[in-house]
């Protein structure tokens, strides 16, 4: 079982349709995989899941499980002031800790409507996930210009990104 985490709490994202569609493609790879938006976290998880009220929020923790449940996650970001949102980052930090997502292997996309395909957004991360014990597939796929990319049916109208995701997803499936 793989996570797809959608790294932003933006509901109906273009991050959570890059998961829907990284799902049929690792279904034609013939693996299982599970979508966790952050969309579906509790408005007050900040105050409710995080530091003394680490494991009372059980919305909190079904998302928590699911990321459990899974020795592989591709996180998909968009990229937010040259950075991933901070509802990731919160996210990850209400994880236990030490564990949580230490032990896992992780892949990383990013999405931008700029040229950098949120570059900076997976460099943070990446450092985030390395200093907790995940292993970070070196092929990062960066979606640069989505907002043109991804079409209505939730499909990329570029060949090379749908080549880089099938890319990365093979290599995943192989790491």
């Amino acid at each position: 079982m793989i996570t797809l985490l959608v790294g932003t709490n933006r509901p109906n994202s273009r991050a959570r349709r890059i998961a829907t569609y990284y799902s049929a493609l690792l279904s034609e790879l013939g693996t299982e995989s599970q979508i966790l938006d952050l969309a579906e976290l509790p408005a007050d998880f900040i105050t409710s899941a995080l530091y003394n009220n680490v494991g009372t929020n059980p919305q909190f923790n079904r998302l928590a499980d699911m990321l459990n449940a899974s020795n592989k996650v591709v996180i998909i970001t968009p990229e937010y002031n040259a950075s991933f949102p901070g509802v990731l980052k919160a996210f990850i930090d209400g994880l236990p800790y030490p564990g949580g997502i230490r032990g896992k292997k992780a892949a990383l996309i990013g999405l931008s409507n700029g040229g950098q395909g949120g570059l900076l957004a997976m460099t943070h991360l990446t450092d985030i996930l390395m200093y907790l014990g995940s292993a970070v597939l070196p092929q990062r796929v960066r979606l640069p210009f989505i907002g043109k990319d991804l079409n209505p049916d939730d499909g990329l109208n570029h060949d090379l990104s749908r080549q880089l995701l099938r890319e990365q997803a093979e290599a995943l499936l192989a790491f």
